[in-house]
């Protein structure tokens, strides 16, 4: 076990002892040198020296290898010069051939060339080597060989034995160097040895150097964020640093990127440029990345700006941020102006080519263009990488194209990347989102190496298609494992609760991320508000966004999006304008919830006044959806000749999502001319649409037209047609009971359907009618009524009521629209029975309580 004590109470090294510790620094003695009897040395080795001074170190070693042929051998000094500008260069093959060389010279090695060796093999990875060299070197070992081991082992990812020579050495009595405590502190900067970093600070703190070496404070500021998160503290180190270069801030406004903590990135940026420093390639591609995570186009093109005038924008490195930046930002949605910045790049490298790939695939809609410059790609010089075959993968995934995606994975295989994990990873999200869990689990399975993100990636793909319980299941199997869970892992979790409204499960995670100190985590939060808001919790969603320190567009979008779906459309449109005076942009996304907000409580002049600004006012052009959301703003209304109108006037020809909304209020309305007609243009443009059949189907049997229903019924048997069946699921206890149309096979059947005819009895007294026009058979009056009690909801809610508390709501989920008489019956059970009934259908959420209902019949 590594000791520590001996680190309690070090004396502060006096400002003339640091110079003693430096003997490697000394003009070795003249007594090792090699003096040659040739004459033609002295001309041989100026020779040599000379190739090194121009930069020539291939002649250079030319030189050397003459030498050795005419049997002399450059002396210590010269050898040195020689090993320092192979490491300079990076060239280690010929540090090998030096080193070689010095071996068969005879000549005894000094302590400059052996920390120079130790310094060579640490660089090209050979650390077993250049920990031989540190053992056979006796008593030569100095401060300089001591820095050297332990900077090679940290950078070996040999954290363990780099603390250990670091307390070998000082046990050796050797005190520490800034280089030393680089090291080490560069060795503590995982969750592994954070603590043992922690006493190490203890110790710097007595020694000076923290005071007065950048080198140091960088490592400090990498230590607490990467071994602990500890932003706080890291920020304390680069505030207490007297000297700061643009490494220093560079370092420290990364770090607050990559932790999610971006509008801070960009005011330390501001603060950069205000005390006289000079960003440089990495300083603006992590700005510009900052620029990028929270969707601020405007600075974004500003610092576009910078970035010419610093003559930086043919940089690959600061090209690839810029790319990102305009593919995330862009109002519109396009990657006109990532493609024009990809374009203006006088070379292109891997690193280009993925970036602009993956702004493409980013961009939702241009995956086969995105897979398009793919083949361009791989039919150039450039061969594609393991990033680069996860964007295709992904672009596969949002076409459910399995056949291609499986191709692009087979050439990952012959260029032996399939291994690795982003591909893996991307391999089993592919076939998670086209629907093949089974081979989505194998791929996860035959991983080589699973690393958390592959955990993430399974977790999120059994959240997202609603298989919960496996998704909890492998969420202990991480923690079992000991690979720790990050903030995706739990955002997916919340997900997976999300979809299948398990608010027990979403509060239980919950709990699991304070614990873990991910609560002000911007995603997690997000993840937060959109769990409870559709598990039917709005006001616990509306408390998480209350105390959220910092919000982006996506926090502000579900916030509205919620309030918009529980039927709040006052507290919905308030928190829009609170968005706006905040400074925050809103997105397409968050006008379709501010639209639907509008379309759920009939404000139609509203809705229409921010239909029109989007363009004018932000400049986000119109989508499918915001017109569909207009149609439905209409067809709630019942104004279905100007839904009609509008939907005549639209741009571009209407899909299958905007005729079937107006059909589903011709439905409602009872309209059967024009419900016929958009069940007609749907079907001249898909065949084999069920939805249209069944809204049809639906139509005709309000109204009593049985053969039409039945016709409709033959032609989707003809075609293979199937109706999703009702389902509605409740949560007890921490379990989803789901129920469907008469379902019997519940434990407790006979007591629910006990409770249900003791409500029907009850809720007729207080004059509850049984609509018949919403059972959908051609059956006696009797036996309709049968049927409406009969409804996967009200068996869900019957449930509810013999087995949850009666001080809690009762929380009813149903995958279909709300049955109309289901909404009338709950309305009297909430009198009856004295208990809120939360519903979430396909559209939205009803509250009942009291005899009403949230959505005042407007739905």
């Amino acid at each position: 076990m590594i000791s520590l004590s001996f680190l309690s109470s070090p004396a502060k090294l006096p400002p003339s002892q640091k110079a003693v510790n430096h003997p490697s620094r000394q003009r070795p003695p003249s007594s090792t040198t090699f003096k040659p009897q040739n004459n033609s040395f002295s001309s041989l080795k100026d020779r040599l020296i000379h190739h090194l001074d121009v930069g020539h170190l291939q002649k250079a070693i030319s030189t050397l290898d003459f030498m050795s042929q005419q049997g002399t051998h450059p002396d210590l000094v010269t050898y040195s010069l020689l090993l320092k500008s192979c490491i300079r260069s990076h060239n280690y093959q010929l540090g090998h051939l030096v080193h070689n060389h010095m071996t068969r010279s005879g000549l005894e090695l000094d302590s400059v060339i052996l920390n120079s060796l130790i310094s060579l093999y640490s660089k090209c990875g050979d650390w077993q080597q250049a920990n031989e060299i540190f053992e056979s070197m006796g008593n030569k070992r100095d401060l300089v060989s001591w820095s050297a081991l332990i900077s090679c082992y940290a950078n070996n990812e040999k954290e363990v034995e780099a603390i250990s020579a670091f307390l070998d050495m000082l046990d050796c009595g050797f005190y520490p160097n800034e280089y030393c405590f680089t090291g080490v502190f560069r060795a503590c900067s995982n969750k592994e040895n954070a603590s043992t970093g922690d006493i190490v600070f203890g110790f710097l703190l007595k020694t000076g150097y923290f005071e007065s070496d950048v080198c140091v404070g960088c490592a400090l500021i990498d230590m607490f964020v990467k071994g602990s998160c500890d932003l706080e503290s890291a920020y304390k180190v680069f505030d207490k640093m007297p000297e700061r270069n643009v490494v220093t801030w560079t370092l420290m406004l990364t770090r607050f990127q990559q932790l999610g903590f971006s509008r801070d990135a960009v005011g330390l940026f501001l603060d950069m440029l205000l005390s006289g420093h000079v960003p440089d390639r990495f300083t603006f591609s992590g700005i510009v990345s900052a620029c990028a995570e929270m969707g601020l186009l405007s600075l974004g093109r500003q610092l576009h700006c910078l970035v010419m005038k610093s003559g930086l924008d043919f940089d690959v490195c600061v090209g690839c941020s810029l790319v990102d930046m305009y593919a995330k930002c862009v109002a519109d949605g396009s990657v006109d102006d990532a493609r024009k910045v990809f374009d203006r790049m006088p070379d292109h490298n891997v690193m280009s080519w993925t970036a602009i790939i993956t702004g493409y695939v980013q961009n939702g809609e241009c995956d086969r263009e995105a897979i398009e410059l793919f083949l361009g790609m791989i039919q150039g010089q450039v061969k594609p990488n393991h990033f680069t075959f996860s964007s295709v993968l992904k672009a596969c995934a949002n076409l459910s194209d399995i056949w291609l995606g499986e191709q692009v994975y087979a050439l990952a295989f012959k260029m032996r990347l399939a291994s690795v994990n982003c591909v893996g990873n991307s391999l089993i999200s592919m076939y998670s989102r086209c629907g093949n869990m089974e081979n989505a689990r194998k791929a996860f399975d035959v991983l080589f190496e699973k690393n958390l993100v592959s955990y993430n990636t399974m977790v999120d793909a059994y959240a997202k298609s609603s298989n919960s319980e496996e998704a909890f299941e492998l969420f202990n199997e991480i923690e079992d494992t000991g690979t720790g869970v990050s903030a995706f892992t739990f955002a997916s979790l919340l997900s997976g609760a999300s979809s299948i409204g398990a608010i027990g499960k979403g509060e239980q995670i919950h709990a699991r991320v304070w614990k873990s100190g991910f609560k002000s985590n911007l995603h997690i939060c997000n993840a937060l508000i959109s769990m409870y808001s559709r598990c039917g919790n709005i006001e616990a969603a509306f408390q998480v966004f209350k105390e959220m320190g910092d919000c982006n567009v996506i926090s502000w979008t579900s916030m509205i999006t919620g309030f918009a779906k529980h039927g709040f459309a006052t507290r919905a449109l308030e928190t829009f304008n609170e968005m706006l005076e905040a400074g925050a942009s809103p997105n397409e996304v968050t006008y379709i919830a501010v639209l639907s907000a509008c379309s759920h409580v009939g404000l139609i002049s509203e809705g229409l006044t921010h239909f029109k600004s989007m363009k004018v006012e932000h400049g986000i052009v119109p989508r499918m959806e915001h017109y569909a959301c207009v149609v439905d703003l209409f067809g709630r209304s019942g104004r279905l000749e100007e839904a009609m109108e509008f939907i005549n006037s639209m741009p571009f020809k209407a899909d299958a999502l905007v005729l079937r909304t107006f059909l589903g209020a011709c439905r409602v309305h009872g309209n059967m001319d024009l419900g016929k007609h958009a069940a007609e243009l749907i079907l001249e443009q898909d065949p084999h649409d069920p939805a249209a059949y069944i809204l049809l189907s639906n139509l005709y049997a309000s109204s009593g037209q049985w053969e039409e229903v039945a016709e409709i019924r033959k032609k989707m048997k003809e075609r293979n047609l199937n109706k999703e069946a009702g389902c509605s699921w409740i949560e007890v206890e921490n379990k989803v009971h789901k129920f469907y149309v008469g379902d019997t096979s519940h434990p407790q059947a006979p007591k629910i359907y006990v409770e249900l005819d003791q409500l029907a009895s009850k809720i007729k007294e207080l004059g509850y009618v049984p609509n018949m026009d919403f059972v959908l058979h051609d059956v006696e009056e009797e036996q309709k009524e049968q049927y409406l009690f009969q409804h996967s909801e009200k068996i869900a809610v019957a449930y509810g009521f013999i087995s949850t508390s009666t001080s809690k709501p009762i929380r009813v989920f149903k995958n279909l629209r709300i049955c109309g008489d289901c909404h009338t019956a709950f309305k009297y059970f909430s009198t009856v029975r004295r208990r809120e009934i939360v519903v979430r259908d396909a559209n939205r959420f009803h509250h009942f309580k009291d005899g009403t209902c949230s959505c005042n019949d407007y739905w």
